[in-house]
C-alpha cells in the first residue's frame, strides 16, 4: 500500500497496488461462473474470473462490511427512538465514463453482492432512465447534450433516490432502451431491496441539484465508487465498442443508429471519434471526471482494461 501525498497536505487516499488489493480478500470465496461472467460483462470489456476474484472480490467484502456496519446503526437509532427496525437500503453509487465499463462493474458488484447471506436482494438502477425522452430534449434543443446534467429530470431521479432511502415499499423507475435511444414505456419497481447499486454518468455530481433545494443524489449514497481510465484509452474503447455496435446492435432496424450499420472501416472511425470528441469527451473532462475526488473508492484501469490501482478514501 502506497500513499500519495499532494502538495499542501495528505492524500485523502489510501492507494493499493492490483496485488495488494488482491490480498484483502481474505478467506472471502468466489460464486462467479464462467457462464456469470458471459452474461454480464459487458461490449468489448476484457473481464476474467482472476480480475473478479482480485478486485471485485476483495470490493464486495469491504462492501459487505460496510452493509452490516449500516444495518447496525440504523437498529440503533430505531432502539433510541424506540420503533420498530424500519427496512432502509444501502445505496451504492458507481460513476465513471461513457465506455469505461461502469456498467459491468455495477453489475459484477450485484451478482457477487446478492450471495452473501445477510443481502441477497439487490437492485441495480442506471440513471440513463432519468434523461428526459427525445422529444423533449429535441425541443429544448439538448439532443447534442444527452448524457449533460441539463439532459436529465434531476427531481425525479432525486425523488426516486430519496423515497428509496426513506424505506418506501415500492418506488418505480423509468426504462431507458439503448436501442431506440429513448424513454420506454416500462417502468422498474423497487420493492426495498437490502441493497441499491445506482450507476451513470451524472450520479457524483454537485451540479444537478435543484437551486431551491440544494440536496444531491450523492447525499443519499452509503458508498460510491468511480471507475477511471485515461481520456486517450476510453477515447479508444469507445471507438471499438462502436465498431462492434456497427457489426451487431446498428443492424436492427429499430435501432436509432441503425444509419451507421453500412459505413466502411474508415467513415466508423470518423464517425466515432466525431461523437466522442463532440459530446463524450467534453461532457467527461467538463462534468464527470471532476466529480471523482467525491468517490469514497476509485478504480483505476489500464490500457487493457484491466484494473491496476484501487484508491480507497480513508475512513
Amino acid at each position: 500500500m502506497t500513499e500519495i501525498a499532494p502538495v499542501g497536505g495528505a492524500s485523502p487516499y489510501m492507494t493499493f497496488t492490483a496485488d495488494e488489493w488482491s490480498e484483502l480478500r481474505a478467506f472471502t470465496h468466489l460464486t462467479l461462473s464462467e457462464d456469470d461472467l458471459e452474461r454480464i460483462r459487458g461490449i468489448n470489456v476484457e473481464l476474467s474470473l482472476d480480475e473478479v476474484a482480485a478486485i471485485y472480490l476483495p470490493l464486495s467484502r469491504l462492501l459487505n462490511l460496510h452493509v452490516g456496519a449500516s444495518q447496525e446503526l440504523y437498529r440503533a437509532s430505531d432502539t433510541f427512538l424506540g420503533r420498530l427496525p424500519a427496512k432502509v437500503p444501502f445505496i451504492i453509487g458507481v460513476a465513471g465514463s461513457v465506455a469505461v465499463g461502469k456498467s459491468t462493474t455495477a453489475r459484477v458488484l450485484q451478482t457477487l453482492l446478492a450471495r452473501w447471506p445477510d443481502h441477497p436482494r439487490v437492485d441495480l438502477i442506471t440513471t440513463d432512465g432519468f434523461l428526459y425522452p427525445n422529444a423533449i430534449l429535441e425541443e429544448r434543443g439538448l439532443m447534442e447534450r444527452k448524457g449533460f446534467p441539463e439532459s436529465y429530470d434531476r427531481r425525479r431521479l432525486l425523488k426516486f433516490i430519496s423515497d428509496i432511502k426513506s424505506g418506501l415499499p415500492q418506488v418505480s423507475a423509468p426504462v431507458y432502451s439503448h436501442l431506440t435511444y429513448d424513454i420506454t414505456d416500462e417502468e422498474l419497481v423497487v420493492r426495498q431491496p437490502d441493497i441499491v447499486i445506482v450507476e451513470g454518468l451524472n450520479v457524483l455530481q454537485t451540479s444537478i441539484a435543484d437551486a431551491a433545494n440544494p440536496v444531491f443524489v450523492s447525499d443519499f449514497f452509503d458508498f460510491s465508487i468511480y471507475v477511471h481510465a485515461e481520456v486517450t484509452d476510453v477515447k479508444q474503447w469507445y471507438i471499438e465498442r462502436f465498431f462492434t455496435l456497427r457489426e451487431t446492435a446498428f443492424r436492427d432496424e429499430n435501432s436509432f443508429f441503425h444509419r451507421f450499420a453500412s459505413l466502411t472501416d474508415d467513415e466508423a472511425v470518423e464517425t466515432a471519434t466525431g461523437i466522442w470528441t463532440a459530446i463524450n469527451e467534453r461532457n467527461l473532462v467538463e462534468n464527470i471526471l471532476p466529480t471523482k475526488a467525491r468517490a469514497k473508492l476509485v478504480l483505476h484501469k489500464g490500457q487493457d482494461h484491466q484494473v491496476t490501482n484501487v484508491e480507497l478514501r480513508r475512513l
